[in-house]
């Protein structure tokens, strides 16, 4: 199959990089030179006679930097992807998280006393943003990965879903806010899986856990500032020019989403190879170290098939064990989308009852951070997913069985950062596991958390106003989920160990770098464990 080139613009932009790194210029090393570039950095750098030793020639013009110059123009490279990328796409998720759940606020501020709202329907326009969340994202990646223009696509993307949440604040009937909640599910649904193939398209795989942390960071700082800011409206714009606070609420944080959209579009780079604001050199290691990775370039493959790319997704075992750990973690977390209504069983008013929303989030911040970079560092996997799942399980337990205030309290401020510190390495650990091609991790990512939001359809009845204050149910329902992911964890790390244990005997393993038998673990692709 022919590659796919995402825009003519991106084509001119490529051809300029490959003057410096075209096939007659990627010319092998002597032995000499090879032993001269091995260098120890603690797997900050890899090993470039290493990527000799699997068959890969790097361009002479990283061919020609000694050991200490490669290692300071990729920190130097990293430092700047980072400060580039990183602020905005985080910033551009606190806003996507913040409209989508604020509806959970606006509950404890009379929408659905203003709307008259009955039974389950407040639970059921919840839900319906998860509808058209599961039928979009499986198609809005693939076709990503074909336009290569996520620069342009995700701001797009973003001030579509602003315009909606902000239209939320105009809707009179039950009828009207389920529309509205289902386009928004539709549009939004682009975002999350969309930055995790972005990102996966910068970072190698020991880089990635952490950007995946800092970025899902988003997610959590929404919740914490989601309280604060819903508690101000509350307070002090109630009724102000004829709109109740629950509109004010749509309103302010849908202006502020079209506002920070208009402004990232010229920020948000496209991919290595097309991005302007790098040097020659530094295109040319920013595309040779994803190489170097794993043991191909992320761009030129005869596997670019939007479709193709699905059916090595949908064919592939692992998918499946993944889908299975999602599904666990994402059901458990649905507690956040009802978190205002479980902290308001303490007995505090709607105002403290925000407030007190902001600090599991908070902690959260910091502990999937710290999780994350660890998991990074020590190249872990299962042990950091699997402990965290244990915190959550521990809160779940404490809250289903006691009613008292203190106790209650503490078990939402570690059941929140144990499924999310949880959850962020097993999101890098989709990407770590399904590394090439681009179109099979777009797929896969896209899938998976297509899916596994598919819970947040059923898990918003289990937050109904009867069964507070303890939501035993829900609690319940929660503590299998998590036990499901803990053992899908144990598979697949089984199943991981295995097919490493065959690239260690030289047996071919699809989707893996494979190398000769008795070298493999020196040169070969590993799956992370």
């Amino acid at each position: 199959m022919e590659p796919t080139a995402p825009s003519k613009a991106a084509d001119e932009n490529m051809a300029t990089v490959s003057s410096h790194i075209s096939d007659a210029e990627r010319t092998s090393f002597d032995a000499k030179s090879a032993r001269s570039a091995k260098v120890d950095t603690s797997g900050n750098v890899a090993d470039i006679q290493q990527a000799v030793a699997r068959g890969l020639q790097p361009p002479e013009i990283i061919a020609r930097l000694s050991p200490e110059e490669r290692i300071a123009l990729e920190k130097h490279l990293v430092r700047k992807i980072d400060l580039r990328l990183l602020p905005m796409i985080i910033i551009m998720y606190i806003l996507n998280y913040i409209d989508r759940n604020n509806i959970a606020a606006a509950k404890l501020s009379g929408l659905p006393e203003d709307l008259n709202l009955q039974g389950n329907q407040f639970q059921t326009s919840v839900s319906i943003l998860f509808v058209g969340y599961l039928l979009v994202q499986v198609p809005s990646n693939l076709f990503l990965n074909k336009i290569g223009l996520p620069g342009l696509y995700l701001p797009i993307c973003m001030a579509i879903w602003g315009i909606i949440s902000a239209a939320t604040s105009t809707v009179k009937t039950f009828g009207g806010l389920l529309a509205v909640r289902f386009f928004l599910g539709f549009v939004e649904a682009v975002y999350f899986p969309g930055c995790l193939y972005y990102l996966s398209c910068w970072y190698t795989r020991k880089e990635l856990g952490l950007r995946t942390a800092l970025l899902y960071s988003g997610a959590l700082i929404s919740g914490a500032f989601s309280g604060l800011i819903a508690a101000g409206i509350n307070a002090d714009l109630d009724g102000v020019m004829g709109y109740s606070a629950w509109q004010w609420l749509f309103i302010i944080e849908g202006v502020i989403t079209v506002g920070v959209a208009i402004i990232a579009i010229p920020i948000l780079p496209n991919f290595p190879r097309t991005t302007k604001w790098l040097s020659e050199e530094e295109k040319a290691l920013a595309i040779w170290r994803l190489e170097e990775d794993v043991g191909e370039d992320d761009w030129v493959s005869e596997e670019q098939s939007m479709w193709h790319g699905a059916k090595l997704a949908f064919t592939d075992m692992k998918t499946y064990v993944l889908l299975f750990l999602l599904i666990g973690i994402v059901s458990a977390g649905g507690v956040t989308n009802f978190l205002p209504a479980v902290v308001k069983t303490l007995g505090y008013n709607s105002v403290n009852t925000l407030l007190l929303t902001s600090p599991p989030y908070v902690l959260c911040v910091i502990t999937s951070s710290l999780n994350a970079w660890h998991a990074d560092r020590t190249g872990e996997r299962f042990w950091h997913i699997t402990l965290s799942l244990c915190v959550a399980l521990v809160g779940f337990i404490i809250a289903a069985t006691t009613s008292t205030i203190g106790p209650r309290y503490f078990a939402i401020l570690i059941m929140v950062p144990g499924i999310y510190s949880a959850f962020v390495v097993a999101l890098a650990w989709i990407s770590n596991t399904m590394p090439r091609p681009p179109a099979k991790r777009a797929a896969a990512l896209s899938f998976i958390n297509a899916v596994s939001n598919a819970t947040s359809i059923y898990v918003s009845y289990l937050y109904q106003d009867w069964m507070a204050p303890q939501y035993v149910i829900a609690f319940s329902v929660n503590s299998g989920t998590v036990a499901l992911a803990i053992v899908s964890a144990l598979i697949l790390r089984i199943i991981l160990a295995r097919l490493n244990k065959k690239l260690d005997q030289g047996i071919y393993v699809e989707g893996a770098i494979n190398a000769l038998p008795g070298h493999a673990a020196e040169h070969g692709f590993r799956f992370k464990l």
